[in-house]
C-alpha cells in the first residue's frame, strides 16, 4: 500500500509541475552501433545495453541528453563492481576524425542510480584532463 501511495503521489506531483523523475531520451545516433576506443578496447552500444567487450555489461536505464550523460546498472557478472551503478558522461568531437565521441566514467561503484547521478560531472571543456583529471576515452567506429 505504501508503494501504491507514494508512486500516486510521484504522479501528482508530475501532473502538477510537469516534471517527471526520470528524462525517456534515447541514445544519440552517433553513439549507436560497434566502436573501438583508443586503448583498443571494443564496444557494442545500443539504446539499453553498454557492452564493454568481452566481459563488462551495463544495462542503461537513464538517458539525459541535454546533460550529455547516461546511468545504468552494472552486471551482476562483471568483472569488477557487479550490482552497481554507472554514470558515464559522453561528448561528440568535431573535427577529430577518425575519433567520432569520447566518454567519461564519471562513476563506476555508486550502491543507487541516484547516487550515481548525483556524481560530479566531467570537465567537457577540456576533455584531456576533465575526466577526474584523465582525458576523456575516444571512440572510433569499429566495421
Amino acid at each position: 500500500m505504501k508503494k501504491l501511495l507514494l508512486f500516486v503521489c510521484l504522479l501528482s506531483v508530475a501532473a502538477v509541475t510537469g516534471k517527471t523523475t526520470h528524462r525517456n531520451d534515447t541514445i544519440p545516433e552517433f553513439m549507436q552501433g560497434k566502436f573501438k576506443d583508443d586503448y583498443g578496447i571494443k564496444y557494442e552500444i545500443n539504446d539499453t545495453l553498454w557492452f564493454q567487450l568481452p566481459k563488462s555489461k551495463f544495462r542503461i536505464i537513464k538517458w539525459n541528453l541535454k546533460e550529455q550523460y547516461l546511468v545504468a546498472r552494472n552486471g551482476d557478472g562483471n568483472p569488477g563492481d557487479g550490482g552497481l551503478y554507472t554514470r558515464i558522461d559522453f561528448m561528440e568531437f568535431k573535427n577529430m576524425s577518425p575519433w567520432k565521441w569520447g566518454y567519461c566514467l564519471t562513476a563506476y561503484d555508486a550502491p543507487t542510480d541516484i547516487a550515481a547521478e548525483a556524481m560530479a560531472k566531467a570537465d567537457r571543456k577540456h576533455p584531456k584532463t576533465g575526466c577526474n583529471g584523465f582525458p576523456f576515452s575516444r571512440m572510433k567506429v569499429n566495421d
